[in-house]
């Protein structure tokens, strides 16, 4: 297929043609990037956006459960939902179960939904590399709602931030103190705090957790892109259904703030900046991984490791080869 066809397919909502474009933006082969440039640039120019919302936690917080009940939500109030769903990899085999989709079995089967799991691969940040190309192809195909769903890797994982609209952080009860609130990174960066699996013996805990929290933002330096009362804490369960609605209304609300005082816009700007940032510094490391990079790499960490040259002296003759000293 070639990418007009690919172009036209991806705009009339074939999810089919979604899921080969994914595919395609994730290859790491030169002609596919040059190709994946070329339909990412075509359908760019219809100019259509969704609300993306990145969504982070630990292992085991509930992150697969509260998006199939939450996308069932939105499904149910007649929007279509893509779901971007992040897989660790492992260090040793460099493979990924890519389960997602089968913990997502009543979504997956909701003809409203697209469920997509990648592999992390080494990519650091809780995401993969290729996930800010997915979102744009899923907005491309007329998604009102895509939700990136991160590894879960703890208080660094704030890439995502980078590639979404809102950030929600979702959080298991008895999960820390306020003090555990207060701590900088992955905490500061979210626009709502969800407190997951309010519901049974485990109620009380979440009320006092969802407390600890709200306090505990109300001490964070507040941000020029929230409204008065953001970012704040809320208690959902994903497993009874409890909290949705509430937590999508508060949603909307920033979501329209933002857009009304132009904070969504610059937004998008800042982010787009930071992406070709990554993109340069990204085809920079990729210059390492030839062979002939490699191979001098080798002969300099000889060189170091026998004593013959420092090792700042070794970068620098290593980054003369590369033009880049």
């Amino acid at each position: 297929m070639d990418t007009e066809q690919l172009t036209q397919k991806i705009l009339d909502g074939d999810r089919r043609a979604l899921a080969r474009a994914i595919t395609l933006v994730e290859s790491g082969r030169k002609d596919h990037r040059a190709k994946a440039g070329e339909l990412l640039s075509e359908l760019a120019k219809h100019k259509r956006q969704s609300l993306r919302i990145g969504l982070s936690g630990t292992p085991g917080v509930g992150k697969s459960t509260f998006i199939e009940s939450f996308g069932m939500m939105l499904t149910g109030l007649g929007l279509r939902v893509a779901v971007l769903a992040v897989d660790p990899s492992s260090a040793r085999s460099g493979g990924s179960i890519l389960g997602d989709k089968t913990r997502m079995e009543r979504l997956s089967r909701d003809k409203n939904a697209f469920i997509r799991p990648s592999p992390s691969q080494s990519h650091l940040g809780g995401v993969a590399r290729r996930s800010r190309e997915a979102v744009a192809l899923c907005e491309a195909a007329g998604f009102d709602v895509v939700l990136i769903e991160t590894v879960g890797v703890g208080q660094s994982e704030t890439v995502v931030a980078e590639m979404s609209d809102l950030f929600l952080l979702l959080l298991a009860p008895a999960g820390g103190d306020e003090l555990q609130g207060v701590k900088r990174g992955i905490m500061e960066m979210a626009d709502l705090i969800l407190v997951n699996k309010a519901d049974g013996p485990l109620k009380p805990v979440a009320t006092r957790t969802c407390a600890d929290y709200s306090g505990a933002l109300r001490l964070l330096r507040k941000r020029p892109q929230d409204p008065e009362g953001f970012p704040k804490a809320l208690m959902v369960s994903a497993v009874e259904e409890h909290g949705l609605d509430n937590a999508w209304e508060e949603m909307q609300a920033l979501t329209a703030w933002r857009k009304a005082n132009g904070h969504w816009d610059r937004r998008r700007a800042d982010q787009a900046c930071y992406w070709f940032d990554q993109e340069v510094r990204q085809a920079l490391l990729a210059r390492l991984e030839t062979p002939e990079a490699k191979a001098q790499m080798a002969e300099l960490a000889r060189t170091v490791s026998e004593g013959g040259k420092s090792p700042g002296e070794a970068a620098r003759i290593m980054l003369q080869a590369l033009g880049a000293a």
